[in-house]
């Protein structure tokens, strides 16, 4: 197997003595060869089960030859808008244009175009009748009828808008395997309705089973209330071992099915993913325009797990990587480690040591990989679950571990941490490690607010158990000699969230540590974004 990036045009398939791609993948992001972009992933998963995929990567949308280099597929055409969806790339909270796009070559704006998922597909299925299999942030929670904030009204599930033929939601390293086999093997695209983490259309129900039948989309925009019984529905049905097959109507002949979430990968497996054959950066025909912004803060930060049980009520993480944590084993995380110290331009910091919840590193109980999670409950609000396995010693050992590689001055933790989760575990063991060797000069956590009304409505702790903590993580730098000056910046009241007998962000008390900052407010399903909090240590 050649190491090297995979093809983005003919003179380097024909180096690798191709005549043909199994699948071109196209992408609304530049061609990052790293694992902290999906389409380095999806690639390289396919690459090392014997397929052969070439990148097209931020293709001119108003015109069709762009998605022509490479040739037509032998399999069929993959579709993301990138890392981020187009939307939220594109406009601030404000619908304000962005400056920047950290994904393209010099960070230049404009290189992709607004809903790149519908736009990429429909400009494919102009030339060819091959199959298109979308996935990606946008497509995974676009994946049924949903409120669009950009436009204000309600759109039908991707699916239908992008002429694609199949959806694959979620992480995707399983049903992207599962999807080239049934391809490869002689099955249509139309007859591969039976894979898990999929949506697909169909004609009639008469093949579908154990099925819940979702509002109709004439039913949705007519009436809130429908959405948002059909969107709890979904959210109950996100886990992969209780979940149910969703039918959505849009019609008498026409239905939108989504299967059951696929299962969550096993350590081993998670390890596999992170050690295929990465290059590590963006491609070098970048390197004129600039590079890659986005490549900064994660080429020397190593992903630890992925998946989160806060279940926050305006998150996206359950919909899209699940409630389930999966974790990497501490070999394949020190492995990757030592390779950041071979880097020419490692300067011996390990930036970040995380996921979506930094300090989650097993399931939150043990029933969890048997049976899942439960569909109605929460396992940190209201309160902590009474089976909740709050335990921070495996994160302290890898954490450890990392410190004493050779080269390596400081471990970093940049991701956020779930400040209830450490006061539930018993002692202070990790906060002290947090605060003597991996505070960077900010600590992120997620507040997200002072009003107790609020925070319920957000499934968040009572803003005392935020307090608890800032006094917690004063009172551990004052141990260790050390200065903590704790801020929170966010401003959440552009959600519509100020609540009567709830004090918004103004009325933070004076003397608190608190005060709002310019934060990015909230969006509506199926995009959201928060600020974090920021706790300042000098």
């Amino acid at each position: 197997m050649i190491h090297d990036y995979l093809p983005i045009s003919r003179e380097d398939m024909e180096k690798r003595n191709w005549e043909q791609c199994d699948f071109v993948y196209v992408t609304g992001d530049a061609y990052v060869d790293h694992p902290s972009f999906g389409h380095a992933i999806i690639s390289r998963i396919l690459e090392s089960h014997g397929y052969k995929v070439g990148i097209i990567a931020q293709p001119d949308w108003k015109n069709a030859d762009s998605v022509r280099i490479l040739g037509e597929p032998r399999l069929g055409y993959l579709v993301s808008a990138g890392n981020m969806d187009s939307m939220v790339n594109h406009y601030s909270v404000s619908k304000k244009r962005r400056a920047k796009d950290s994904y393209t070559p010099g960070g230049e704006m404009g290189k992709r175009p607004d809903y790149a998922t519908v736009v990429y597909c429909n400009l494919i299925r102009s030339i060819s009748k091959k199959p298109i299999i979308i996935g990606g942030i946008e497509a995974s929670l676009r994946r049924l009828a949903h409120y669009d904030y950009w436009s204000g009204k309600m759109k039908r599930s991707i699916l239908l808008d992008s002429q694609a033929d199949l959806l694959s939601y979620g992480m995707g390293e399983r049903s992207i395997v599962e999807i080239a086999d049934a391809l490869n093997s002689g099955i249509d695209i139309r007859d591969i309705t039976f894979i898990d983490g999929t949506v697909y259309r169909a004609e009639s129900l008469a093949s579908v089973y154990d099925e819940v039948m979702l509002p109709s989309y004439r039913e949705l925009t007519a009436d809130k209330k429908e959405y948002a019984k059909s969107f709890y529905t979904q959210y109950c049905n996100t886990d992969a071992f209780s979940g149910r097959r969703l039918v959505e109507p849009y019609g008498e002949h026409l239905y939108v099915v989504q299967n059951p979430a696929a299962r969550p990968l096993s350590e081993e497996e998670m390890d596999d993913v992170y050690a295929l054959p990465y290059m590590r950066n963006y491609h070098p025909s970048y390197e004129a325009a600039g590079g890659i912004p986005a490549i900064t803060e994660v080429k020397f930060s190593l992903i630890s797990n992925r998946g989160c049980f806060g279940g926050c009520s305006f998150c996206a993480l359950t919909f899209h990587q699940g409630r389930i944590v999966q974790t990497r084993s501490h070999e394949s995380i020190v492995n990757e480690a030592e390779l950041l110290t071979k880097e020419p331009d490692f300067k011996g910091y390990i930036h970040d040591v995380g996921g979506p919840t930094a300090n989650f590193r097993h399931p939150s109980c043990e029933k969890q990989m048997k049976a899942g999670v439960c569909p109605e409950k929460q396992c940190l609000f209201p309160k902590p679950c009474r089976n909740l396995n709050a335990d921070h010693s495996d994160y302290i050992s890898l954490l450890k571990k990392l410190r004493e590689i050779p080269k390596v001055k400081k471990v970093f933790i940049r991701s956020g941490i779930r400040f209830d989760y450490l006061l539930a575990d018993p002692g202070h063991a990790f906060l002290k490690e947090l605060c003597e060797y991996h505070v960077s000069g900010q600590l992120k956590v997620a507040p997200e607010h002072i009003s107790d009304n609020v925070l319920k409505r957000m499934g968040k702790p009572e803003n005392s158990v935020y307090r608890r903590f800032m006094k917690e993580y004063e009172k551990m730098n004052e141990k260790l000699g050390l200065k903590a000056v704790p801020r929170s910046v966010s401003d959440v009241l552009p959600s519509g969230l100020y609540l009567k007998g709830g004090c918004g962000t103004g009325g933070i008390p004076a003397g608190s540590g608190l005060y709002a900052g310019a934060g990015t407010g909230f969006l509506s399903d199926p995009v959201h974004a928060f600020h974090l909090y920021v706790l300042h240590r000098l």
